[in-house]
């Protein structure tokens, strides 16, 4: 079953968001499924979808408050218009803190844009368990590795012009605190 919903964040303010829940949520572990620049579309619906109809409580943030596009050129104005500071730290963190109420475990995914928030949000929201980052980084300036304390798995690819392999494998170097990331050639 999947509908909108809204949720709080941390400071107060309401959000809106796409929620996909199994057929026996009691109990499910939940997911935060981060949107590409693209916005909340069908691809993204789907991959909640996906993760309800193989049992979990899959939520995903409406970063854009109702926007999305399938215009390459509308999505990167709208993925520089978004502050990923207050989207991670607000946006997602709310998402997780909501489904807190309904789970004990939540975990964070995200594609690109959305990988890239995934770090983010793990610097900034102490209450997720795991996450996992599909092919995105942000500068790593923003990143606080010693305040990650949940696994992570990363996803990048060896040939991506986007995120590319070297500002990951700087990645790996703070992550000396016992965490691991596999890098996959793609």
């Amino acid at each position: 079953m999947a509908t909108t919903v809204n949720f709080k964040r941390p400071d107060g303010q309401n959000i809106q968001g796409y929620l996909a829940e199994p057929e026996h949520a009691a109990g499910a572990a939940a997911i935060v499924v981060i949107q590409e620049w693209w916005g909340i579309n069908d691809q993204i619906r789907g991959v909640a979808d996906r993760l309800a109809s193989a049992g979990y409580i899959a939520l995903v943030p409406d970063l854009y408050r109702g926007k999305s596009t399938v215009e390459a050129e509308e999505a990167h104005h709208l993925m520089t218009g978004l502050n990923f500071g207050d989207a991670a730290s607000q946006d997602v963190r709310g998402a997780v803190q909501f489904l807190k109420t309904r789970s004990a475990k939540v975990g964070v995914t995200g594609f690109c844009m959305g990988g890239a928030l995934t770090l983010l949000a793990l610097c900034m929201a102490p209450e997720i368990d795991a996450a996992v980052v599909w092919y995105g980084c942000p500068p790593l300036q923003y990143i606080d590795a010693t305040k990650i304390r949940a696994p992570l798995q990363g996803h990048w690819a060896t040939q991506d012009e986007f995120f590319p392999i070297a500002t990951v494998d700087s990645l790996e170097n703070p992550f000396a605190l016992g965490l691991k990331f596999r890098v996959d050639g793609a």
